[in-house]
């Protein structure tokens, strides 16, 4: 906090219109570099290079939030909130600021160091000057209380998911489309429709569990129930999804009766762990284990391992982090734990495929889809931009805005080679070692056709 900086309880503000240079000033002096893009601020003044992007800052109570939470979590309450907004294209405004803000690293040591520097503490007394009397205002709604204390606890990962997606169903269909499919497509080219990615994504996991009629597929975190219908209706399977969302659950139990599958697909409302009904010939688990937590990813594989029958294969479609050269240091993004998926965790590829060998498994396959996502999440900002004025109705001004700021920085991230996302496919082997799989992997065909 920067309460014991001189100056800070200071309640003179500046009644001028000169605000947006005096921002620009001391954002200058307090980053060490000019900023990018332009302001404009709450008393109609602006500054900064001509042409560049705007942020707009209508109240005072935005300096008050970064004051107060200094960094990432500071701007994500004032974005949320509506006290910051962006005038241009958001792509481009989040590229120039990245550098400035999400790759410069805010932990309280570093923060404490730049306290240090005397130029750095006039820049935040000029702030709290400019601000106001800096009480704390109070979170947006929209961001999550979570006790850090008992992460991935039966409860916890339930409040957790619910807080993610029990958001509503036709606000979800106005982002994701008529596929519903929320996680990486698998583009044939950039020009391609989302929904013929989405439908390529499908269909490719379906192939690299070798899925055929007679089959019993398990669907770990199956959302809205877009892969086990695919499963069951393209390739005769038998699958149970499960999800702890309730939304979902409905949503994707109306869609099986519609699509005439009730009696090929079983849609629960249940915690993978408590899943006892195996062994299963495969399982899928598509973009539900960035939920797992480290702690307990081992339990995670280890659970799915024992679900599968000797030569069942388990895909797991998982988005991963850069490792980092110290990973004592690694703190979860603020941003996206207060706002997105409160107590998600991400890992590096590495140690993904290290617990699921532990675990038993032998991995077989490893393909990294990073462009992928990027592109399906350009189009997801796309959609929701188009009907902007609807999702707002459906979800609420503050919920809409962190879903556009949440993917367009996501796009960028995956663009940037910050984060990746990775299928893999591995094998519960047999005893004498047999995998059954086919020599030439990557064709994908059914066991035994190859």
């Amino acid at each position: 906090m920067v309460s014991d900086i001189p100056g800070f309880l200071v309640t003179e503000v500046y009644t001028m219109a000169d605000a947006a240079p005096r921002l620009q000033g001391l954002f200058t002096q307090l980053l060490g570099a000019p900023l990018p893009v332009g302001i404009r601020a709450w008393d109609g003044s602006q500054a900064g290079p001509p042409g560049a992007p705007t942020l707009v800052v209508r109240n005072r109570r935005a300096l008050r939030r970064l004051l107060w939470k200094p960094g990432e979590l500071g701007l994500a309450r004032a974005w949320v909130a509506g006290d910051l907004d962006i005038e241009g294209d958001l792509y481009t405004t989040l590229d120039l600021l990245a550098g400035l803000i999400w790759e410069r690293g805010e932990d309280a040591r570093t923060l404490a160091q730049a306290l240090r520097d005397p130029e750095v503490r006039a820049a935040v007394r000029g702030l709290v000057r400019l601000g106001g009397l800096p009480l704390p205002p109070a979170p947006p709604r929209e961001e999550a209380r979570s006790p850090r204390r008992h992460l991935h606890t039966k409860h916890t990962d339930r409040r957790a998911i619910s807080h993610h997606y029990d958001v509503g169903n036709d606000f979800y269909e106005i982002v994701l489309g008529p596929s519903m499919v929320y996680s990486c497509a698998y583009w044939p080219t950039p020009d391609s429709t989302l929904e013929q990615a989405q439908h390529d994504k499908l269909e490719l996991v379906c192939r690299k569990l070798g899925l055929r009629p007679g089959l019993r597929l398990l669907d770990v975190g199956c959302g809205w129930g877009s892969m086990a219908v695919h499963a069951a209706r393209e390739h005769g399977v038998r699958v149970v999804g499960v999800t702890l969302s309730q939304e979902q659950a409905a949503y994707a139990r109306k869609r099986v009766a519609d699509e005439g599958l009730t009696d090929m697909v079983e849609i629960r409302v249940q915690d993978y762990r408590d899943v006892r009904d195996g062994p299963y010939d495969a399982v899928s688990s598509i973009g539900m284990a960035e939920h797992v937590g480290a702690e307990r990813y081992l339990e995670y594989a280890a659970d799915l391992y024992d679900l599968l029958k000797p030569g069942g294969r388990l895909l797991n479609h998982q988005i991963a982090r850069r490792p980092q050269r110290d990973e004592t240091t690694y703190s979860i993004d603020p941003f996206i734990d207060s706002y997105v998926f409160p107590d998600g965790e991400l890992q590096p590829i590495g140690a993904t495929v290290t617990q699921l060998e532990r675990a038993g498994f032998e991995v077989r396959d490893v393909e990294a889809l990073r462009e992928h996502y990027a592109l399906t999440l350009r189009q997801w900002v796309a959609r929701l931009e188009a009907d902007w004025q609807r999702a707002v109705q459906l979800a609420g001004p503050g919920r809409a805005r962190v879903w556009r700021l949440y993917m367009a920085a996501s796009a960028l991230a995956f663009e940037r080679n910050r984060i990746g996302v990775n299928q893999v496919l591995a094998v519960r082997a047999p005893e004498q070692g047999a995998s059954g799989m086919p020599l030439r992997a990557r064709t994908w065909g059914t066991p035994g056709r190859d």
